[in-house]
């Protein structure tokens, strides 16, 4: 009897243990968090800087005759620096909602609308949006100043060139995405195959 009952406790003992282990891996999640929050810290120094350089456009603008490309360039700074905090919202809050916790905001008047349908592939093409848009302001102040001697034609083309290559990466990705949902089976069009008249099925072999 001792070797049997050895040999039963065995599975039972591994199962135990692959249990805790997985919610180990499970837990591990939680490792992610300093991350977010150190996303968070840069997201406090893009707030300085942009009131840094808001004081200097107001300085400047109100205290002499800056040229107008140079006023223009200043506000070109200021957006980026924007859209740089905004893809900095969308991994802080998009990845933590989908790779660390639920943030369990649903009801809440000040929800993102774009949080309640956030999963990986759309967080992948939002962000390759907002490198995208990140990377037209960058190279819109190239072209600005292509006059100045410090721009070569060499640096113009490969900007330009790095610019669509953002754009062809977006653009697959989304298409990728698109591939990938139409692949899925649809939950609702498999729920009324297998509803309620294969429940009736099942219950009237039961009861037979």
């Amino acid at each position: 009897m001792g070797p049997l009952l050895h040999v039963a406790a065995a599975p039972a003992q591994r199962n135990g243990v692959l249990k805790r282990l997985s919610y180990v891996m499970f837990v591990s999640r939680w490792i992610q968090t300093p991350l977010y929050l150190g996303l968070i810290v840069a997201q406090v120094v893009y707030v300085w800087r942009f009131m840094a350089e808001l004081m200097h456009l107001v300085t400047l603008g109100f205290g002499g005759t800056p040229a107008e490309t140079t006023i223009m360039l200043i506000v070109l700074g200021l957006v980026d620096v924007v859209m740089i905090s905004n893809l900095l919202i969308m991994v802080i809050i998009g990845g933590y909602e989908t790779f660390v916790s639920r943030l369990r905001i649903e009801g809440h008047p000040d929800q993102p609308q774009w949080l309640s349908h956030v999963n990986a592939n759309v967080l992948k093409v939002k962000l390759a949006m907002a490198i995208i848009g990140i990377s037209s302001i960058h190279l819109l102040q190239i072209f600005i100043n292509a006059a100045r001697p410090t721009i070569t034609d060499r640096e113009l083309l490969w900007k330009t060139l790095i610019h669509l290559t953002f754009i062809v990466s977006a653009v697959a990705l989304a298409l990728i995405d698109r591939i990938m949902e139409g692949g899925r089976p649809d939950q609702n069009a498999t729920r009324d195959v297998h509803g309620p008249g294969q429940t009736d099925l099942t219950q009237e072999r039961v009861a037979a």
